[in-house]
């Protein structure tokens, strides 16, 4: 029966070969024998020799999330452990499988009106979590995410033992925020503070592997034995015969690590390197790192009465700044983003094909098989492309196994799911025609697509899906040669792709919604972002980037020079200043898109004048991938200088009076309000559906400023009247393409924002 089998479970259960033989019956049987605990909705609570199992389900929602009910239902087990002569340690493990707690509930940090009432959130959930750990002990048996408040959860506990799939780490710095309930403090105590700073500084993740390694857990376990070994562990800790080593290891560390936080030197020198890391990375925009810092000296200095303090106050304070809510509300257009809104597709895929090995091609290759875990065809003319496209997936997974995020048998498991063919493999065309889904990366170029679609349509089955990854041809255009046009679909990703998150789906008028529900669908088992935008040219990020690369070439054109031009944007808030992108990017594909939207937008691209960019491409001056664009760059793509031949045509194109300085701030203004403008003409013409798809685009797609919100947020918080005068202004003085869109003018008459809420 289950009952005598889980019985028989738990009297061998210090057999490892009965485990896995028992796995899927001891939670019910368990439960069965089990004295009752208090009845809660989000939790149950059973009793077995002295151990309380807290068994937590959050039933309205598919993750654990500390939700102002979920915590309250948590405080009340805790009450039932300690108040309960029976119980004598508690394990707490989750009821859904592969998740923990992925973190606290934002709503309820939204719901809070000043820092007053954030402080007093803080301060209550420190308290809370310091009743856990003066208590009975309390181990957390951890499996998948465990995320912010999930793992100041599991530090309040007295014992932790994860599976090597776990995923721990305190992301509130994402948000604008630090750790609230003593997590910043708490880890500092247990890692130290030199191994604590980089984990919250970045919001950095590990698995139960890595944690185990750094101590951050005490013991890893097979799913299957999870809960057993959580049991084992408390019951350890009850009898005393399970003894916990924490400390640095070996004299060296420990004398380190009393240099590092026990001495003034010591700590002074620690903290000038963070701060100065902070700094480079940031470029000061970001207020929550550098209070990470103040915390955790605060702590080390002071004790932890004073770090627990000084982090409820820094809490509270940081969560009343415009770039936390900027963070927030990207977090929530993130999440909504990662919704198909065309449904679920009747038939998903199995199997992608790519067409062309490039670095596109291979990279949406590696996406393919390493997050969406499908099997892939990778399809190059001649085998010395496809070779290169094989090895970039192959390098790229392999520096995951250097750096320990997975195994090497792992990666070979994961390249087995990856085919590559080329025309003079006899069997190609059989290859292929097993393909679902067939992604396009060839050249930008309308009559080569056009060749490719007759060329590998016919070999495709009848509900196969054939998208087009371009950057800016229209998708109606393209499908065009097809004879199943209902069938193709754009699919346009970002360089690199393996690291860019977003996506834009693009349904031209005559796609199926199946077609766009299926492309959709793995976007998103690929780990992208995915916004749906209109079939227009350049579609909505390049339609954006076209006016901004304008302006990049008219402000070089009048005397800024390439580093000061890219200093001034990574200032604002970009990851990458304009220059570093087109050499990025490639000067052969800016200089493409800018000549194709010039034909498009008209007025909208003056500026600079994109003949310069043509010379650039016909003295073979294409960027980082020839070793020689605006800038050099070595044999191992390391930038070097800036490039003499280069410097030399832009200096053909000088614009007169360009000796004339520009200011720091006007070089920012000219760039970004071209943007935002451009972005608030997608918009009002529809092209894409909201403001909130317009921020994540920008955000995701190339990096516009996060703590700024996005473009449209950008916009509301400097105000339309001010950014329509602050264009008119430029008008007058530098042409017609500083014209403010018409939705800008009305909403400036108005008063109004592009956000409601």
């Amino acid at each position: 029966s289950i009952e005598a089998t889980a019985m028989s479970f738990v009297r061998a259960a210090s057999r490892a070969a009965s485990l896995r033989h028992a796995a899927s019956t001891p939670a019910r049987a368990f439960s069965a024998a089990a004295a009752a605990g208090p009845k809660l909705k989000h939790m149950t609570v059973s009793v077995q020799d002295g151990i309380a199992v807290v068994k937590m389900d959050h039933v309205d929602s598919p993750v654990n999330k500390l939700s102002q009910e979920f915590s309250n239902d948590l405080q009340a087990a805790m009450d039932f452990v300690e108040s309960s002569p029976d119980v004598k340690a508690a394990v707490l493990i989750s009821g859904k499988k592969g998740g923990f707690i992925a973190g606290a509930d934002i709503a309820m940090l939204q719901a809070c009106k000043n820092s007053e009432e954030l402080r007093e959130l803080s301060s209550n959930a420190q308290a809370a979590f310091a009743k856990f750990e003066q208590g009975k002990p309390k181990v957390a048996a951890i499996d998948g995410p465990c995320l912010g408040g999930g793992l100041e959860v599991a530090l309040a506990c007295h014992y932790r033992v994860a599976t090597p799939k776990a995923k721990l780490g305190l992301p509130e710095v994402m948000l604008g925020l630090l750790p609230g309930a003593g997590g910043t403090v708490r880890m500092a105590k247990l890692l130290g503070t030199a191994n604590t700073l980089p984990m919250v500084l970045a919001g950095k993740q590990v698995n139960g592997d890595k944690a185990k390694k750094m101590k951050l857990v005490d013991g890893v376990a097979d799913p299957f034995a999870l809960e057993h070994a959580g049991i084992t562990a408390a019951k350890g800790l009850v009898d005393g015969t399970l003894k916990v080593s924490r400390g640095p290891k070996g004299f060296v560390q420990t004398k380190m690590k009393q240099f590092m936080e026990e001495t003034e030197v010591g700590r002074n020198l620690m903290y000038r390197q963070a701060r100065k890391g902070v700094m480079k990375q940031t470029k000061g925009q970001y207020p929550a790192p550098l209070r990470i810092l103040d915390v955790t000296r605060t702590f080390l200095e002071k004790g932890e009465a004073a770090g627990y303090e000084a982090e409820a106050n820094a809490f509270g304070d940081l969560g009343m700044t415009s770039q936390s809510k900027s963070l927030v509300t990207i977090y929530f257009a993130d999440t909504q983003c990662k919704k198909n809104p065309f449904g679920k597709p009747k038939k998903q895929a199995q199997t992608v094909g790519i067409l062309g090995a490039g670095l596109m091609g291979a990279g949406i290759a590696q996406v393919s098989i390493q997050n969406a875990k499908m099997n892939c065809v990778l399809k190059d003319t001649g085998v010395q492309g496809l070779a290169r496209g094989e090895k970039q997936i192959y390098d790229n997974i392999s520096r995951r196994v250097k750096r320990r995020a997975m195994s090497a048998p792992d990666r070979d498991r994961m390249m087995s799911k990856l085919l590559g063919v080329h025309d003079g493999d006899a069997k190609w065309a059989d290859h292929v025609s097993r393909s679902d889904v067939m992604i396009e990366a060839v050249f930008e170029d309308m009559d080569l697509k056009h060749k490719v679609i007759k060329q590998i349509e016919p070999l495709l089955k009848a509900d196969a899906v054939f998208a087009t990854n371009t950057s800016a041809l229209p998708i109606a255009d393209v499908a065009k040669a097809a004879k199943r046009p209902e069938r193709v679909v754009g699919m346009h990703y970002f360089s690199p792709v393996d690291k860019m998150p977003l996506l834009e789906i693009i349904p031209h008028a005559g796609t199926a919604k199946e077609v766009s529900a299926i492309a959709t669908d793995v976007g998103l088992r690929q780990g992208k972002r995915v916004i749906v935008v209109k079939d227009v040219p350049g579609f909505y990020v390049n339609r954006c980037l076209g006016p901004y690369m304008a302006e990049t070439i008219a402000l070089l054109q009048a005397g800024a020079s390439p580093e000061k031009l890219d200093k001034a944007l990574t200032q604002f808030g970009m990851p990458v200043g304009p220059i570093t992108l087109a050499d990025e990017v490639g000067i052969d594909v800016a200089g493409h898109v800018q000549t194709f939207l010039a034909k498009h937008l008209g007025v909208r691209m003056q500026g600079g004048n994109v003949a310069a960019l043509q010379e650039m491409m016909d003295s073979g001056n294409l960027g980082k991938k020839t070793g020689k664009g605006f800038f050099t760059y070595d044999a191992k793509k390391k930038r070097t200088g800036v490039n003499s031949e280069a410097q030399d045509i832009l200096d053909k194109y000088r614009f007169e009076g360009s000796d004339k300085p520009i200011s720091v701030e006007d070089m920012q203004q000219r760039m970004v309000l071209r943007f935002c403008n451009e972005a608030a003409l997608c918009l009002q013409d529809s092209i894409v559906e909201n403001p909130v798809a317009g921020d994540v685009g920008a955000v995701f797609g190339i990096g516009f400023p996060p703590f700024l919100g996005g473009p449209f947020r950008y916009m509301d918080a400097e105000g339309a009247q001010t950014i329509v005068d602050r264009m008119q202004r430029y008008r007058d003085v530098l042409g017609d393409q500083f014209t403010p869109a018409p939705i800008l003018m009305d909403m400036a008459k108005g008063g109004k924002k592009f956000h409601t809420e």
